[in-house]
């Protein structure tokens, strides 16, 4: 799904969850209403697929989620690795469970851009940035889409 039939999907006045992606922790951030502000939420530890999915269900019911945006790491070059691949099989359960539209975003450079301003603006040490940073890179990625929809 591309950024405007996303955009076409979403109903009105509801939020969207993003994802930061990891085999062992997922950032979640969530948008406001008006989809203007991507804010971290959390970071899940995962333990089992169907475990991880009934927490994120409990988020989107609670949260008012209409649609969701998951960060795909490209590499470099643009291509896709194996961990793209376990994004998109993770997108479709997410699709599939939810039924909501779910669009991949090019998280490219989201972990090191938002780990850079940690240091440099808050000067955290590498702990404490280690508890907010998949939230963190999670919110990036969800504000990046969001600043995209504006224009489509």
């Amino acid at each position: 799904m591309n950024i405007k039939e996303f955009k076409q999907s979403l109903p009105p006045r509801r939020a969207i969850i993003g994802f930061d992606y990891g085999s062992k922790r997922l950032g979640i951030a969530l948008s406001d209403l008006l989809l203007m502000v991507a804010t971290s939420y959390k970071i899940l530890h995962r333990t089992s697929l169907e475990k991880d999915l009934d927490e994120i269900e409990k988020i989107i019911r609670e949260r008012e989620v209409g649609g969701i945006v998951l960060g795909l790491p490209l590499q470099m070059n643009g291509e896709e690795g194996s961990i793209a691949a376990e994004v998109r099989s993770f997108a479709a359960r997410l699709e599939e469970r939810f039924n909501l539209p779910v669009l991949l975003w090019d998280e490219r450079l989201s972990s090191s851009a938002v780990e850079k301003f940690l240091i440099k603006d808050f000067d955290l040490s590498r702990a404490k940035r280690k508890k907010i940073l998949d939230a963190s890179a999670a919110a990036y990625i969800l504000q990046g889409a969001l600043d995209a929809l504006k224009f489509c």
